[in-house]
């Protein structure tokens, strides 16, 4: 049985490519989504063993996609696409659940081993990550907390790029009222009080592209 994948990215080009070249290697794409939200219905939906998912996706980046796909299909193993090498980044990823951190500018055959990897029940790291930082997440040992919930990340993102409160709460589900909430409290925590600031907050955490 081939390994059933689906492909996460806001670029259509890219998940093209992506699919041409995987089936090439075996591998069955049963579906395809171009932004967060999108990825966990369709996991939902047809349950992939493996989900490839970038990190930089509209409306729901793919770290809390990751966390999302993992609260509905705990069987499901998610392999995290990025540009960012730093060990923030690698941290967060397995906090939320990936099995596997792949840097984008890596040769095809990184996330193709990526995945066979992570389809036995492996952790796979790209050629020049640190270790340091997913050993010590594994070993337990004390590392600094995201001091946003998950929803306060989502309403972060929409704001950084470019969605008024009355739209967030629209895509959220929640009331104006709510999404206005969300929006001061994390305001406070990071202690930042204009949309500028937290769009630059965003953009270092990998949540939005500059």
């Amino acid at each position: 049985m081939p390994v059933r994948l689906l492909l996460a990215d806001d670029h259509q080009i890219v998940r093209q490519g992506l699919k041409a070249l995987l089936e090439r290697e075996g591998f069955e794409v049963i579906a395809e989504a171009s932004d967060g939200r999108e990825a966990v219905q369709r996991a939902g939906e047809v349950r992939p063993d493996v989900a490839v998912l970038d990190l930089a996706m509209p409306l729901l980046n793919g770290l809390d996609t990751a966390r999302e796909i993992l609260k509905a299909c705990p069987e499901v193993r998610t392999i995290l696409l990025t540009m960012h090498t730093e060990d923030q980044y690698v941290l967060e990823a397995f906090r939320a659940g990936m099995r596997a951190f792949v840097v984008k500018s890596q040769a095809v055959g990184d996330l193709v081993q990526a995945i066979q990897e992570v389809s036995r029940g492996e952790i796979y790291l790209s050629p020049g990550v640190s270790r340091t930082v997913v050993d010590a997440y594994l070993a337990k040992t004390d590392l600094p907390s995201d001091p946003l919930t998950p929803r306060e990340r989502e309403v972060l993102q929409l704001v950084a790029e470019g969605k008024r409160t009355k739209e967030i709460a629209g895509l959220l589900g929640v009331s104006f009222k709510t999404a206005e909430s969300h929006r001061a409290r994390l305001m406070e925590k990071l202690n930042i009080h204009e949309t500028a600031g937290l769009v630059r907050y965003a953009i270092r955490r990998g949540l939005v592209q500059p």
